[in-house]
């Protein structure tokens, strides 16, 4: 069972969705039982990192994450999710992040013919043999939908970068946490691959 964590953000019927079309039971959940017994855990996410760690802490849901990557279950967040992932961002000044992962999110700068926030499929740079990218080609296409963007302090976890008028790092892994900047929900066939890569890690 994947549990998708319900902290009132948007976008978690899209990701509930695109587990059952993989045959998957997929509950949005914010009971803690519910989550800490599950096979695989999703924090998807669109919004303000301020707002959003708010309510992460008004349901208690940050000591649930922890817990959860304590024990090892396969997490996964997805675009705002993988930011609060990290210790902070520029969005939110003096707002803390889970610091599950070390880094910064910080703002796509402006540049000629670059429209922020960034919106559109861009092509996937491998990198270090990503778990959820295996069987993929290099240069998959996917979906993004942001204006942040991660810098990770350790670019060792870094499985798969874009360009956006900087390097952006979309996707990361360390031990049993995978994130990803983009939506794979929302990125067709290569997105519905990323998330059966995902049900079937072994833990």
């Amino acid at each position: 069972m994947v549990a998708i964590i319900d902290y009132d953000a948007g976008n978690l019927m899209s990701v509930q969705k695109a587990f059952q079309k993989l045959g998957e039971e997929a509950v949005v959940t914010r009971e803690f039982q519910t989550i800490l017994r599950a096979d695989r855990i999703v924090l998807p996410g669109v919004g303000s990192f301020g707002v959003a760690m708010r309510q992460l802490k008004k349901y208690e849901l940050d000591r649930v994450i922890r817990e959860a990557v304590e024990r090892g279950i396969p997490f996964l967040g997805i675009c705002l999710g993988l930011q609060l992932l990290f210790d902070g961002s520029d969005e939110s000044e003096g707002v803390e992040g889970l610091g599950i992962l070390r880094g910064r999110i910080v703002k796509i700068p402006e540049a000629d013919g670059l429209k922020i926030p960034h919106i559109g499929w861009n092509s996937l740079t491998m990198h270090n043999g990503g778990r959820l990218f295996r069987g993929m080609k290099d240069g998959s296409y996917v979906y993004f939908v942001h204006s942040y963007y991660l810098q990770a302090e350790d670019e060792r976890i870094v499985r798969a970068t874009t360009e956006y008028g900087v390097t952006i790092h979309a996707s990361v892994e360390s031990q049993n946490v995978f994130a990803c900047q983009f939506h794979p929900e929302k990125s067709s066939t290569t997105g519905l691959g990323i998330l059966s890569n995902f049900v079937a890690l072994e833990r």
